[in-house]
């Protein structure tokens, strides 16, 4: 018996970062050894000692990198479909918000579930995920926003990964809103709260990573940065909902602290994009809420790539503003919405999403690298970012196994 294999007669989408466009390698090979990538190259070129291995033969399919989904709220409680329907009724959000709707009806419906209510939500939406090529999965706590449901959503995310073939990825989000109860007492709230609950959640294995909302709406750049100073001495990195709705420096402040990702980034300005290239700090574009909220004020595409930015999409899957649960979809938003060029779209799923969450074992086809990939019943990787609604996924491979 033998743990390695070969796929044969792909047309390979590397993502790496070669001259060659997505980094293809036609009629290629890839040779899977316990769970790794040993060899990827022209299948005319495949070395002598992997000729026996038993192979399968994928007929000119695409294959790519498993895909990533780097930013979601996967886990929640209830939905927000009834203040949907309010608002195209010509509700105002006061009054959506007077009717019980908003983040505060997620927060009351999330603290309702049990862990077990909560995976049982999620299960469907991540299926839906992983039914598109997702092998690896952030997901961010917040809609607890006390010490005991924060808590029990991270407990959740850590369950999910169990119940399915996936990889999972914990965001810690106390930072994310401040609760009916503290309305008014924000700081008391970060000290009482936020930061209490992230220690308890570290002090339980349970966080990769800390992110928080820096908003008008949300908190001040002071307030993130006590939470961050937190993280930084517990040795977790940070993250940041910076600038979807106006420029607080957001962006710049998650450079400062060498932050994984800032995401939604609408009003970034060009002095947060050279903070966030000289970090290494990768962009995370969110176009389900820019839709969702019908917004007009674009991610500053032309001066991410001036300044060499990566860019990194993802669904933002949540029950208010990105109620999303197609990376697809999310590829064709990217290039339809923002002009991101299909090549972009891929890598953002792939590539730079693995970067936004500080993974150097995958998001590319090349050696050393984890044996996770998708292949797909399509010859161009732009046909990934090219349909709508279609998904053309043949097979998805975890640690080696479809």
């Amino acid at each position: 018996m033998t743990d390695k294999s070969i796929i044969r007669g792909a047309n390979i989408a590397t993502l790496t970062e070669t001259e060659k466009p997505y980094g293809l390698v036609e009629d290629g090979a890839v040779v899977l050894s316990g769970g790794v990538i040993e060899w990827v190259g022209a299948e005319s070129d495949l070395p002598e000692q992997f000729a026996d291995l038993p192979s399968e033969d994928v007929e000119g399919r695409l294959v790519t990198p498993g895909l990533i989904d780097c930013h979601t709220h996967l886990v929640f409680g209830g939905d927000r479909a009834h203040e949907f329907e309010l608002r195209l009724n010509g509700a105002s959000y006061e009054e959506v918000a007077r009717a019980g709707g908003g983040i505060n009806s997620t927060v009351t419906a999330t603290r309702k579930a049990s862990v077990e209510g909560l995976v049982d939500g999620a299960l469907p939406r991540l299926d839906a995920l992983i039914a598109e090529g997702v092998t690896t999965i952030e997901v961010k706590s917040g809609y607890g926003l006390e010490v005991d449901t924060e808590l029990n959503m991270l407990r959740a995310a850590r369950d999910l990964g169990g119940r399915r073939g996936v990889n999972v990825l914990t965001s810690y989000l106390g930072a994310h809103a401040t609760p009916p109860e503290y309305r008014g007492r924000d700081d008391a709230y970060i000290d009482e709260v936020a930061i209490p609950a992230l220690k308890a959640a570290h002090a339980e294995g349970l966080v990769d990573a800390v992110d928080g909302f820096c908003e008008g709406i949300a908190f001040q750049p002071d307030q993130i940065a006590r939470v961050f100073d937190v993280a930084k001495s517990l040795g977790l990195p940070v993250k940041l909902h910076a600038e979807q709705l106006s420029n607080l420096g957001g962006a710049k402040l998650a450079a400062s602290y060498g932050a994984l990702s800032a995401d939604h980034i609408e009003y970034l300005d060009e002095e947060g994009v050279i903070a966030m290239a000289e970090a290494g700090t990768t962009v995370v574009i969110l176009p389900g809420a820019f839709y969702t909220l019908r917004e007009t004020q674009q991610p500053p595409l032309e001066l991410l790539r001036k300044h060499d930015v990566p860019m990194a999409l993802a669904t933002d899957c949540n029950p208010g503003s990105s109620p999303l649960t197609s990376l697809l979809l999310t590829m064709n938003m990217g290039c339809t919405l923002f002009r991101m060029t299909p090549e972009e779209a891929l890598a953002g799923v792939t590539r730079s999403a693995a970067r936004a969450l500080g993974l150097t074992d995958r998001g590319v086809v090349a050696p050393n690298m984890r044996a996770e990939l998708a292949i797909w019943d399509v010859a161009r990787p732009a046909e990934l970012s090219y349909r709508i609604g279609f998904n053309p996924l043949h097979k998805r491979i975890i640690g080696g196994q479809s």
